[in-house]
């Protein structure tokens, strides 16, 4: 099973504390309370998968910001750090930026369209764009493809941690782990989903700087932590980690630009009641990022500082990081807050995922060939299902196919949506022509080439990322069609679309 998500023997036992599952238990029942909340409002398809548009800015802001940090924020993420760095900082480095750019370029813009043409999804706002079923089912075919593997990789982190909980076993775990991700998504929908997800968003924030004082105290303040790794190797805190310059501007590059392609995010702003109030939105999310990546770098650098001390043996996984510090520095009470703030992580993507998958087969590939279907609220519940099943059953499979299918998923999202979504409502001279072929490319190259590279048929020079250049290939293939085929950019954009593109 892939090490990714691996606990230790020693940390499963010592995750067994009463206290530790205690705290875990209150987080089911909490997340059970909302669900069967949300269910009882939840009416129609706009409620199933928009909320009603009734959601404020404080829910919204959390809420995109728990679907964002995913497990990884509290595992692979501190991992990354002890490894590398503080060139793993570069990943996060660009979310202030990133979120001014959701806000002005994408948010506002898919608000008022959605409104105007009462759209649902994120193809639906690429078909409205371009006048392009074409457009809408092959960005639908991509959030397919990608959201299989996000939910896979995620129910298999959720299972190992109940499992290290409950000692379920790993099977057990992982469909407990969908059961109750699914008893709230099917019934109450995305409404379930982002109130779940301002609890969880909530959480994590805790968890992370609550965890963050105990780095401080454990590592003898900042100072402390970065002398001690600073007489071992000085390049660890260089601007670039131990990773090379190009492979750190690479992840900055997908992680920033590629966060405006990311649906289970850009989904969220179809919700917004009142988008005057947008002008919140970067602030909020910045802060609420910002604390909560505090875990993020503080674990990975406090355990780079012991091992380096030698107070500690250098660990077996770099992902065991943040298990051996809650277990080894803190009370057992915040650990249980950080292993709920992991299954919260886990849940919170989760729900997205389903509910932008369910989507893509109830509404937008229909749409796609040119059929409707008549119950959108029932054939949503229905593929929920189906695509929890179906995840569950990749979830159990080997690892190294979990692994495969959860690494190319945030690329095909950038390759694939960036250009025509981000791009094409801020860009008229964009065309029906550039945004399929760049889709079509996003979505070819990186299936191919992630697929060489994991396998390691080949490899980019200088710690350039497959996720990089398929994005920028994609960029480029985008700009390139659309400008040979801008005699056509007129005609294509309806004059609804280009009166939201010109607010």
């Amino acid at each position: 099973m892939s090490g990714y998500f691996e606990m230790q023997v020693g940390a499963s036992a010592a995750m067994r504390h009463p206290a530790i599952i205690g705290i875990a238990v209150f987080y089911f029942v909490v997340v059970s309370a909302i669900g069967i909340w949300a269910t009882r409002r939840t009416k129609s398809a706009s409620d199933y998968f928009v909320a009603g548009q009734g959601i404020g800015i404080v829910t919204l802001a959390i809420a995109a910001m728990a679907s964002t940090l995913s497990g990884f924020a509290f595992i692979g993420g501190p991992g990354l750090v002890y490894n590398v760095g503080t060139g793993a900082v570069f990943l996060v480095l660009a979310a202030s930026i990133t979120n001014t750019m959701g806000a002005w370029v994408l948010a506002k813009r898919m608000r008022l369209l959605g409104e105007a043409r009462g759209l649902i999804t994120v193809p639906d706002a690429i078909a409205a764009r371009f006048r392009s079923p074409a457009a809408q089912g092959l960005s639908a075919v991509a959030i397919l493809v990608a959201v299989i593997g996000y939910m896979a990789t995620n129910f298999l982190a959720l299972g190992l941690v109940i499992d290290a909980m409950f000692a379920t076993g790993l099977t057990l775990g992982i469909w407990l782990a969908m059961l109750v991700t699914l008893s709230y998504t099917v019934a109450g929908g995305i409404l379930a989903g982002v109130y779940t997800d301002l609890f969880e968003g909530l959480v994590k924030t805790l968890a992370s700087v609550t965890v963050f004082y105990y780095v401080l105290r454990a590592g003898g303040g900042m100072e402390g932590i970065t002398r001690a790794i600073a007489a071992v190797d000085a390049t660890f805190l260089g601007p670039w980690g131990k990773m090379p310059a190009l492979s750190a501007l690479s992840l900055f590059f997908v992680f920033g630009l590629g966060s405006l392609g990311q649906p289970h995010v850009a989904h969220k702003f179809y919700m917004l009641r009142d988008p005057r109030r947008l002008k919140w939105y970067p602030a909020l999310m910045s802060v609420a990022m910002s604390l909560t990546l505090l875990l993020y770098v503080g674990v990975g650098l406090a355990m780079r500082a012991k091992v380096a001390s030698g107070a500690l043996p250098p660990l077996a996984r770099a992902d065991d990081a943040t298990p051996a510090f809650v277990l080894g520095f803190t009370p057992s009470v915040v650990a249980g807050i950080v292993f709920a703030g992991v299954i919260a992580a886990g849940m919170s993507t989760v729900n997205s995922f389903m509910n932008i998958g369910a989507a893509a087969l109830t509404h937008d590939l229909p749409r796609a060939f040119g059929r409707r279907v008549t119950d959108e609220l029932r054939w949503g519940r229905a593929w929920t299902l189906v695509l929890s099943f179906a995840a569950v059953l990749v979830a159990q499979m080997s690892g190294t196919l979990v692994a495969f299918l959860g690494i190319f998923g945030y690329g095909l999202f950038a390759s694939t949506l960036v250009p025509a979504l981000a791009i094409g409502l801020n860009w008229q001279g964009a065309t029906r022509e550039g945004a399929v072929a760049s889709i079509a490319t996003g979505l070819g190259l990186t299936l191919v080439l992630e697929t060489l590279a994991f396998f390691k048929v080949f490899s980019l020079p200088m710690g350039v990322t497959v996720s990089g250049l398929a994005l920028l290939l994609s960029l480029l293939v985008f700009f390139v069609v659309s400008w040979a085929t801008r005699a056509r950019a007129a005609s294509q954009l309806d004059a609804d679309v280009k009166l939201v593109m010109e607010v």
